[in-house]
């Protein structure tokens, strides 16, 4: 698990130190960055694979990441504290051309027992210096496994497109179910494999989507006989002998579907990162999206969740609740407690008072 997050000049963020609990739901207004915490999780997922001139290229450049452009900002620099206290850092700068590159990637390696990240006492590994792409995936030895593991974990998953034409809807290759895919373009494959391998877990996916969507009966999942090689999001209707495909769900059941695999596969992420997971749910599978989140959090994975939502939010304690502000023209975090909240707490949920604006986190 991440103990604490440290990112310095990143986009809306200046300077911002964050602690981390097992379940972590980010809220705040429009426009005031929550996203960009999010999306430091991907640019570190990013520097991992390999592919940080791509993802600096895809978010306009080097002055766009930067807080307050170059003039400002000398470099982006990111610390993650784990929960066993090691930790993970990197440095990236600006080069000509509007690219950033690594000025270094490495690791603090505790050897005392403090809590957090002693720079001037740990043991310190460089694992890159001065290049354009990370060399920390091909790294063998015995710590960079150990920062590998978390790094691997670091995906950000967007399940906002369920459109006609979505990659979600879409038939997919057999083989491609390693891991789910950030935008679950791999789903009826990732599910055959669940189903194959994993029958009490894919039993209760289908469980859970039945209390959401009375009239799925359940998958009908096989190779397509016209091309062996991929396969389709296919299901059965209560009540009809027809099989039905993805085009036949709704929004809000595909990305349902998407979540309640996600959450409830036997093999999780130790860090679980969604952005806005309440786009088009019902009531009722916002409450059960909730207990999904709670489930796997109880596991001792770590979720990690940007919303909208007031009826999610009012599915957590204040402590799970971090909520983003502007200050002085730069994104700010901060937890919640319930003792300063005792008195609202008596008769409002989280999400009903941070709509009565009485815990920031609004326009």
């Amino acid at each position: 698990m991440i103990k604490q997050v440290k990112i310095k000049n990143f986009k809306s963020i200046k300077d911002a130190t964050v602690n981390l609990k097992n379940i972590n739901i980010l809220i705040g207004s429009n426009g005031v960055g929550k996203s960009n915490f999010v999306t430091f999780f991907e640019l570190l997922s990013k520097i991992y694979q390999q592919r940080l001139g791509e993802y600096v290229i895809e978010h306009g450049g080097a002055e766009k990441l930067l807080h307050n452009g170059s003039k400002v900002s000398e470099n982006i620099f990111g610390l993650f504290n784990f929960a066993d206290t090691n930790a993970f850092f990197f440095s990236l700068k600006p080069a000509a051309g509007d690219i950033l590159y690594l000025e270094n990637t490495g690791d603090f390696f505790n050897s005392r027992g403090d809590t957090l990240c002693r720079y001037d006492q740990w043991s310190r590994t460089i694992w890159d210096k001065a290049t354009k792409e990370s060399e920390l995936v091909n790294k063998v030895e015995w710590r960079a496994g150990y920062v590998k593991d978390f790094l691997k974990s670091f995906t950000v998953y967007h399940f906002h497109d369920t459109s006609a034409s979505s990659s979600m809807r879409r038939p997919c290759k057999i083989d491609d179910n390693q891991m789910l895919r950030h935008d679950a373009s791999n789903l009826p494959a990732f599910l055959y494999k669940l189903q194959q391998k994993a029958p009490q877990e894919f039993a209760m996916i289908e469980a859970v989507i039945r209390m959401i969507a009375p009239y799925f009966k359940r998958f009908t999942l096989a190779p397509r006989e016209v091309a062996p090689d991929t396969i389709a999001l296919t299901w059965e209707e209560k009540g009809s002998d027809m099989y039905m495909d993805a085009t036949s769900l709704s929004d809000g059941t595909m990305r349902f579907i998407a979540l309640a695999t996600l959450l409830l596969q036997p093999a999780p992420p130790e860090t679980i990162i969604v952005d806005e997971p309440e786009l088009g749910l019902h009531p009722a599978a916002i409450n059960m999206l909730a207990s999904l989140i709670r489930k796997v959090a109880a596991k001792g994975k770590q979720v990690i969740i940007a919303t909208q939502s007031v009826n999610l939010v009012n599915c957590f304690e204040p402590e799970d609740i971090l909520v983003s502000d502007r200050e002085k023209g730069s994104t700010i975090f901060k937890h919640l407690k319930s003792e300063d909240l005792a008195v609202w707490l008596k008769n409002y949920g989280v999400g009903t008072i941070w709509e009565k604006n009485i815990i920031g986190g609004q326009p």
